[in-house]
């Protein structure tokens, strides 16, 4: 149920009446509400303040990235803030609607669009999460030394203190050098699953809950054959608009390591075995 302290803050920081607030399906980490208000609808996002202090202040910073990009569809965020016991994000809410006929294409060719605004370095202005898993994004010259130092290291470093053993990773490391392109920056969303897009109201894609930074582009696309759920005229119609390095499939697994370690830390299970098989296969 939404905290009624919180309802009443809200209604006067906002001046606004909120009239309903139904709970929202596929909060994993949050809890998430649908608010209707006497003007409009409005989404928001609710936690314990004193379990992600500023999970929420880095989600619309990355939000507001990908938004500014002006490539696909993003909802805006409103305001972020924190009330006694919670921590909360107000975004704009997005009606669902039935596909475009064209939609996948669409959505392959505006994620190349997306994937196509640079930076100068590996990383973003801040630390942010993946999930419910710090994650960090110190700028790096190099894809391979931005992946090792800022994406496997971490995830091995909190394995291993929560008792899983992985060995060899130093000539693992060695490898990666060689194996992993040499291409700019690119914008992620950082947690495409099927999960974190929806169709909008116009038929288009639109993404939430990122994990945002500037990275190897080949880590949203893994992501997002990591669960499936992705139609393969997406992959097709990226390709063609922003042509992907040769063998770029071959590195899929590669890059999955990444999200398949914080599943690790998160679930165990045989995610530990999964990684395992991929760092021996690319050793």
């Amino acid at each position: 149920m939404f905290p009624s302290a919180l309802k009443n803050h809200l209604e006067e920081r906002f001046s606004l009446r909120i009239t309903s607030a139904e709970a929202l399906s596929g909060g994993d980490i949050n809890e998430v509400y649908l608010l209707k208000t006497n003007s409009d609808y409005f989404v928001v996002k609710l936690n314990a303040v004193n379990k992600f202090p500023d999970m929420f202040e880095k989600e619309s910073a990355g939000l507001k990235a990908l938004r500014d990009t002006e490539t696909i569809d993003i909802p805006e965020v409103l305001s972020y803030g924190d009330f006694e016991a919670h921590t909360y994000l107000i975004m704009a809410y997005r009606k669902e609607g039935a596909k475009q006929p064209d939609f996948w294409e669409g959505f392959g060719t505006q994620l190349a669009d997306l994937h196509q605004h640079s930076n100068a370095r590996f990383g973003f202005e801040a630390d942010n999460y993946y999930g419910s898993l710090p994650q960090y994004n110190d700028y790096c010259d190099s894809a391979h030394a931005f992946y090792i130092e800022q994406r496997l290291k971490p995830q091995f470093k909190l394995a291993r203190d929560n008792g899983y053993e992985f060995k060899h990773l130093d000539a693992f490391y060695k490898q990666l050098e060689s194996l992993i392109p040499d291409e700019k920056p690119a914008l992620l969303h950082g947690d495409l699953w099927s999960g974190n897009y929806l169709t909008n109201s116009k038929g288009e894609p639109c993404l939430v809950d990122p994990a945002v930074a500037y990275g190897p582009r080949e880590m949203d696309l893994a992501m997002m054959r990591l669960f499936g759920g992705f139609d393969p005229l997406l992959f097709q119609a990226y390709d063609a608009a922003f042509s992907l390095e040769p063998a770029w499939k071959d590195r899929i697994k590669l890059w999955q390591l990444y999200y398949i370690l914080g599943h690790v830390n998160l679930f165990g299970g045989h995610y530990y075995a999964q990684a395992k098989t991929i760092i021996a296969f690319y050793s």
